[in-house]
């Protein structure tokens, strides 16, 4: 899941970077702001940048996601009633549910196998955690699934989560009260792509190719979830709502 960036890229710039929020598209609304620590006096060390993570965690995190999901939904709203059959793309992980007692308990780093039976406390193995169905649901994410909903709009998940772990994500997806979608994909347990944005821009781009719905909005956490790969030209979405994610980062 994770990836280190290197040593040499300060603090702030590497938080600036990785919280990085947006929206992209001629027509969408501004980009709201977020929080951006300041660089501390100490130098660069793992300790500071993990305590600058738990401190945006419990101060701004939740108002920043807050605040991209009022754009979204606001331009969603409107554009609803516009359109033909629309549709909008979500990702799941710290886009819809958050994993955040599994980020903690493995303080950011990646533990893929294993158990997960001390938490809060860890080790938390990622693939156990999923199994256990137990994610819950950002409160804006479920605002904006529902509003969008109660206004005609498809929801599409598309996620990085395996085959293997889809009856799993069913069974989330549903106790934390997202019911209704039109879609989840979720990706092959086996297969040739080399990234993640390869893998979302063909699953966008075949989903939505019959013409039958109007992508009016894709949003997810990570740049991998809302560019198109060179090459794929369908699947592309009015807009693209880009959430903060500090935490790890998913080419």
């Amino acid at each position: 899941m994770a990836k280190l960036l290197p040593r040499s890229i300060g603090v702030a710039a590497l938080l600036a970077t990785l919280l990085m929020a947006g929206v992209a598209g001629a027509d969408c609304p501004a980009a709201p702001a977020v929080h951006v620590p300041p660089p501390p006096a100490a130098p660069l060390n793992i300790d500071i940048v993990k305590r600058l993570l738990r401190d945006y965690h419990d101060k701004d995190y939740a108002a920043d996601m807050a605040a991209v999901f009022a754009a979204a939904q606001g331009y969603v709203e409107r554009r609803a009633g516009e359109v033909k059959s629309p549709a909008v793309v979500l990702d799941i992980d710290e886009t819809s549910l958050s994993n955040w007692p599994n980020l903690s308990a493995d303080d950011f780093g990646f533990i893929g196998n294993g158990r997960c039976d001390d938490l809060p406390n860890g080790p938390c193995g990622f693939d156990t955690w999923i199994l256990q169905a137990k994610a819950e649901a950002f409160p804006p994410a479920l605002k904006f699934f529902n509003a969008a909903k109660s206004k005609g709009v498809a929801i599409v998940f598309i996620t990085g989560r395996r085959d293997r772990q889809r009856q799993a994500t069913l069974w989330n997806l549903d106790q934390a009260g997202y019911q209704g979608w039109e879609k989840l994909i979720t990706r092959p347990d086996r297969d040739d792509f080399k990234t993640a944005r390869a893998y979302k821009s063909k699953a966008r781009n075949d989903f939505f190719a019959n013409g039958r719905f109007t992508l009016i909005a894709n949003i997810g956490d990570q740049q991998s979830d809302i560019e198109q790969e060179p090459g794929v030209s369908g699947g592309k979405a009015e807009c693209v709502f880009k959430l903060p994610n500090p935490f790890y980062f998913i080419p």
